[in-house]
């Protein structure tokens, strides 16, 4: 909707007061259908235009030169609106009259109708020009530009004002004195939208003996069909021909009028018929374009198709409009290749030259599917055809090199826009935008967001998360901020991973305030923050110390429907325990989340896990004393997380009393069991580990293959391989297999001692050894160094998957095993795992580089080292010593 002033509206009534009172009987030939052009583009995806040979400055000198063609009168109108469009006091008004006056104008119809076209829509410079031109000695409006006045209102939806001045002097009587002034007013409401007033009007007229002249017949017949008052477009229509006013014009309006009412079968019979009669003429041009139109529309391309063959053939009508019809309809049909044999085929044997709307439709289009090649042609042909280009063709050409990959030479044409008047519309600002971006030149880019938001252009929003991402990437984030702040205060809502993106970019390079900043204005909007928001927030505020507002978060994030994870949890909580007062801050937490959200076991369990983590052992225990006293009876994984609470933090005496309180009150679950002797295993407190697995065996129940584990590590850390096999032995009758993790333990001290395979002899049991056990025991021997190490290395990872899967580890300490002495083995093993689609790690590299230095190859080494650094790994201080 089209908004103005008060000021506006009251110098429009007093403008068009003052040019009718001036208005006298002065006509000039009427001219009736004015054709409009709408246009639009899908997103264009940016396509690189392939290898040109030319010169880009000569590129853009040429279409510098081509934008700057203009018609002879080009400047002179340039000069008025720059008058007309000048902030004005009533001084300054005064000056303007003037200034026009000095400019020596020849005032005519014609210029009047140039001043409004190349106005481009500008009412206030058009109605100031209207009453300044009304009011010049020796010149008169004429129904011609009061017709012209009354469109510009109308289409800028200013009907209202036009209706107050209408009737203001309808009830003034005046069109009784001054038969013209009666034609305005029937112009003025038919042109409104009011044919009903505008009959009544010419009714009253009729009645007291006026009558209106040809023009304003003609503008109430087409007031009539653009209203659909389909019977009194008769009734005008049968007036018209009494009075011998039908012409060309009215034969196109009442083709328009056949179309509109879909009777096209009679439209087609109507237009045949003048042609047999000989009626037809030149100017009916825009009659048979209406039918092409319609017949197009309907899918009817065949007939529509003939239609142009038999009225070329008689050569009565000029084609150029209704081929531009044509032209249009190949076009939305999507049938380009069509459309450029047309056009070609009829440049060459007619010599038909589309005007600049039709060659605008066509370039969009190809530009739209990408036909680059073809578009270059179509501007090449336009610039030779002298076709002065318009801002659609100048925003064409702009996207046209952005999409060819010449982003330069747009980029020069952009800065040079006002020496030719461009004005970038979105789309072009878009493309200009996207482009820049593409190529690097994130500054460049910035600068023509800025200035498109100064025009009133804000990008879309695929363009701002292009140019978003790309700020970020490059931490240019003041501009992003400044960006989004703008689109917030437009409401304009960039995407949620726009957001995201610039937030994360925020926290990561410890601006978490401003995140917070940006948090709190998309919170504004009412938009949801996505969830990884949130967490880089969060996190962010967790490195900062900054535990209050991090537990906030997390408690608005819940609100927001965004489940938080234990281990987010986690990080509040152990900054909330590194700030004063810690116990407040964490109760505080605890309270909000209890506030907001139902209490269960889930909650409270989040709580002692994270205080736990938090080494706070005992504010777990008052979560769990909490959880008991609430009435909720604490769930198997809270006496768990509990227990691992007091471990972690070295509490054993308070773990083991709490792991009894429990026994006392009902038997021990297996997980407990387990989770007290990993949780041992873990503080090196094996001896009692080993108290509790045996009390478990003795209780019925097998231990879990990690409480093996880890005790076996621990055993064999401290040396105890005899109680390490006797556990070893211990798990194979609890008929549990041995995993990779403790065949690598023992390999791996296998390779450090002998002491190992010595406690592997003195204990295996000889009677109930298996295939596996035999297995092993022979890698043990190998590993001690008993076995010549010169085996094949297939050989060695059969022995190896017979008893346990293989992996990475198990193939570093393989590689570290041969090394110690035969480093050409030990490279062929590194090929064979790379073979074999296992990728070496940072150990792998290590091992081989430090056996390669030990043997003195030093090249081979550099060169490992290289390609390890490649790969983020670096050495160990112990190779780098031989380095």
């Amino acid at each position: 909707m089209f908004s103005v002033s008060l000021k506006l509206a009251a110098k429009t009534r007093l403008l068009l007061s003052h040019s009718l009172i001036l208005y006298t009987n002065n006509l000039l030939p009427f001219s009736l259908v004015s054709l409009s052009f709408h246009y639009s583009t899908a997103t264009l995806n940016h396509q690189h235009f392939g290898p040109l040979n030319f010169n880009a400055k000569d590129v853009v000198l040429s279409f510098k030169e081509w934008f700057k063609a203009k018609t002879p009168t080009a400047p002179l109108l340039d000069r008025i609106l720059e008058i007309l469009r000048a902030p004005q006091t009533e001084d300054e008004e005064r000056a303007a009259d003037v200034a026009l006056s000095h400019l020596d104008l020849q005032i005519s119809e014609e210029l009047v109708l140039q001043v409004f076209s190349h106005a481009k829509g500008d009412v206030l410079s058009c109605l100031k020009f209207f009453d300044w031109a009304g009011r010049q000695p020796g010149f008169n409006h004429t129904r011609v530009t009061f017709h012209a006045i009354f469109k510009i209102l109308s289409k800028a939806k200013l009907m209202s004002l036009m209706f107050d001045f209408l009737d203001s002097n309808l009830k003034k009587q005046i069109y009784g004195q001054k038969v013209r002034l009666c034609d305005i007013l029937v112009m003025g409401y038919a042109v409104a939208g009011r044919p009903d007033t505008a009959l009544q009007l010419f009714g009253r007229m009729r009645f007291r003996g006026l009558d209106l002249d040809s023009f304003a017949y003609h503008v109430l017949l087409n007031a009539l069909v653009e209203g659909s008052c389909f019977d009194a477009v008769d009734i005008i229509f049968e007036q018209i021909s009494r009075r011998g006013f039908d012409c060309h014009v009215t034969h196109s309006i009442m083709m328009k009028s056949f179309c509109r009412q879909n009777r096209l079968g009679e439209a087609e019979e109507y237009i045949r018929g003048l042609l047999s009669r000989g009626e037809v003429i030149d100017d009916f041009e825009y009659g048979l374009g209406f039918l092409v139109d319609a017949l197009c529309k309907k899918n009817m391309m065949e007939c529509a198709g003939r239609l142009l063959v038999d009225f070329k053939e008689s050569g009565s009508v000029r084609m150029g409009h209704a081929y531009g019809i044509w032209l249009r309809a190949l076009v939305l049909a999507g049938n380009l290749d069509g459309a450029l044999d047309f056009l070609q085929r009829k440049k060459s044997l007619e010599g038909y030259i589309p005007d600049v709307f039709r060659y605008n439709s066509l370039v969009c289009q190809l530009l739209k599917d990408n036909k680059l090649t073809e578009v270059a042609d179509i501007l090449l042909e336009m610039k030779e055809n002298h076709i002065s280009p318009d801002e659609i063709t100048m925003n064409a050409v702009l996207c046209f090199f952005c999409k060819a990959g010449m982003v330069d030479i747009a980029l020069d044409l952009y800065q040079s826009r006002s020496e030719f008047g461009l004005t970038p519309n979105g789309m072009a600002y878009n493309y200009l935008i996207s482009t820049l971006c593409g190529d690097g030149s994130v500054d460049e880019a910035y600068h023509v967001l800025k200035h498109s938001i100064d025009q009133g252009h804000f990008p879309g929003r695929r363009t701002f998360s292009i140019i978003a991402n790309a700020l970020c990437k490059e931490g240019k984030l003041d501009k992003m901020k400044e960006l989004v702040l703008v689109a917030l205060e437009r409401n304009i809502k960039p995407s949620d991973s726009t957001y995201d993106k610039f937030i994360t970019a925020l926290c990561n390079a410890r601006r978490v305030e401003d995140g917070y900043l940006i948090h709190g204005e998309l919170n504004r909007t009412n938009r949801v923050a996505k969830r990884s928001t949130y967490f880089h927030l969060i996190n962010g505020f967790n490195k900062s110390s900054r535990g209050d507002i991090a537990s906030r978060l997390l408690i608005e994030m819940q609100d927001k429907g965004h489940p938080p994870t234990r281990s987010l949890f986690r990080a509040v909580i152990r900054c909330l325990c590194g700030m004063e007062n810690p116990e407040n801050q964490f109760l505080r937490l605890l309270e909000m989340q209890l506030s907001h959200r139902e209490p269960n076991c889930l909650v409270y369990n989040f709580f002692i896990d994270g205080a736990g983590y938090a080494r706070k052992p005992e504010l777990a225990r008052k979560v769990f004393e909490m959880m008991r006293r609430s009435g909720i009876e604490p769930f198997l994984s809270s006496k768990i997380l509990m227990l691992q609470s007091y471990l972690k933090n070295y509490r054993i005496s308070d773990a083991l009393n709490f792991f009894s309180d429990l026994r006392q009150q009902s038997r021990i679950e297996k997980k407990l069991y387990n989770t007290m002797i990993v949780g041992l295993c873990k503080v090196n407190k094996g001896d009692i580990a080993l108290h509790f697995l045996k009390e478990m065996r003795d209780n019925g129940l097998v231990p879990s293959t990690e409480s093996y584990e880890c005790l076996i590590q621990l055993l064999c850390a401290n040396g105890e391989y005899d109680m390490a096999i006797n556990l070893v032995n211990d798990l194979e009758k609890a008929g549990r297999h041995i995993t990779s993790f403790i065949g690598n333990t023992l390999l791996w001290h296998s390779l450090k001692s002998q002491a190992l395979y010595e406690a592997w002899l003195r204990l295996r049991d000889v009677h109930d050894e298996t295939s596996v056990s035999l297995s092993l025991g022979h890698l043990i021997k190998l590993f001690s160094g008993g076995i010549n190490i010169e085996i094949p290395i297939e050989k060695l990872e059969a022995e190896v998957e017979q008893c346990f899967r293989l992996d990475i580890y198990n193939y570093n300490i393989l590689l570290k095993r041969v090394s110690m002495s035969h480093v050409d083995h030990a490279c062929q093993i590194f090929d064979r795992i790379c073979q074999r689609g296992y990728e070496p790690n940072q150990w792998t590299y290590d091992i081989l580089v430090h056996g390669l230095f030990r043997n003195g190859r030093i090249a081979e080494a550099k060169n490992l080292v290289e390609e390890m650094f490649q790969k983020g790994f670096d050495l160990t201080d112990r190779t780098k010593l031989l380095v």
